[in-house]
């Protein structure tokens, strides 16, 4: 985890004078690059502090063994809902919202956040009711 750490962090690093050079290459005039290169390495920084992170709780991870074999990354990697609906329907409205965004319709864009935040109030409380509730 700490090489994968290591080369998202080099990366976001180097994605930010990529940007600057980028904007300036195009006068700052093209607002689909410039922004969308300075995201990305916010995004590698984001998973690099992630892994550092988790680094820190899970310190001997079998990826970080040089001799390691492939049985030493078995076992348990958390619990996951396979009959769960509420992903689907969470990709389904951010397609609509990045549409509403990509085509110039803010409305759209504005309903589907606000039924984003409905689809992920119900992923999280997925276990509170019904016939899985504990």
């Amino acid at each position: 985890m700490k090489i994968l750490a290591w080369l998202f962090t080099l990366i976001g690093v180097f994605l930010i004078p990529v940007g600057v050079v980028y904007g300036f290459m195009t006068h700052f005039d093209e607002w689909a690059g410039f922004p969308a290169i300075l995201a990305t390495a916010a995004m590698c920084f984001f998973l690099g502090f992630f892994l550092f992170f988790t680094d820190k709780k899970h310190p001997d991870q079998p990826n970080d063994n040089l001799d390691g074999e492939i049985i030493d990354g078995a076992g348990d990697y958390g619990f996951y809902s396979p009959w769960s609906w509420w992903p689907l329907f969470i990709g389904l409205i951010c397609a609509a919202l990045v549409t509403g965004v990509a085509i110039g319709q803010w409305w759209v864009a504005i309903i589907a956040g606000v039924v984003a935040i409905l689809g992920v109030v119900g992923w999280v409380y997925e276990y509170s009711r019904g016939d899985h509730a504990h």
